[in-house]
């Protein structure tokens, strides 16, 4: 069961994320939040698992409350829920610990999808923003790295990463258990000094061009 703390200043946001995940098998809510400093507060004492996080509240926003909350309690991941997709919200999220951002207008399907994936370890973002994060990446001058160091078995997990492939679906295809899954992906953020999967993925793309074997 995934613990789950909401944190939105709107009751009606938070009664209808609330009724969605109530209507799942593992998700449970056990608390909610209405701006930043009731959210440290609440992480603090109800120990989630998971936090959705709004970012624009009044009082202390959501961007500070993430430093905090992931400062505090490592283990705890936040998930970003906002109205806002702009640059000038998303970098300083993701620098306060953000484990994926999405917009409201996503699916509610497509929500529940990504908060377990990001519970799988997977850092999830609304297409759009992913598009953005890949091609701004990509387009740099920098020339693309060369993939040294990496085992056979690890070319092939990075090429699955840089496809979009969440951690259970690279397990499935390659026939392996997803904790050895996970094992690889520690394995490639420390070789590639990369220390999110996005960059992870970033790199895979760019590398795809420049791939000696060891």
């Amino acid at each position: 069961m995934i613990r789950v703390l909401l944190v939105d200043d709107q009751r009606l946001i938070r009664a209808g994320l609330r009724m969605l995940l109530e209507s799942t098998s593992d998700f449970l809510v056990v608390g909610e939040a209405a701006d930043g400093v009731e959210a440290v507060r609440a992480a603090a004492e109800l120990a989630p698992d998971l936090v959705l996080m709004d970012l624009r509240m009044p009082g202390r926003d959501g961007t500070s409350a993430t430093r905090d909350i992931r400062a505090a309690r490592p283990e705890s991941k936040v998930l970003v829920l906002t109205t806002f997709d702009d640059d000038d919200h998303l970098y300083p999220a993701l620098a306060a610990g953000a484990s994926g951002y999405l917009v409201k207008d996503t699916d509610p399907a497509d929500l529940l999808a990504a908060m377990r994936r990001t519970m799988e370890g997977d850092m999830l973002f609304s297409p759009a923003l992913l598009r953005r994060l890949v091609e701004r990446a990509v387009t740099t001058p920098e020339p693309p790295p060369a993939r040294v160091g990496l085992t056979p078995r690890e070319h092939d997990i990075l090429d699955l990463v840089g496809d979009g492939y969440a951690n259970q679906e690279i397990a499935d295809r390659l026939h392996l258990g997803l904790s050895t899954v996970k094992t690889h992906i520690a394995n490639l953020l420390d070789k590639t000094g990369t220390d999110n999967r996005v960059r992870l993925a970033v790199y895979a793309d760019r590398s795809r061009r420049n791939q000696p074997l060891e």
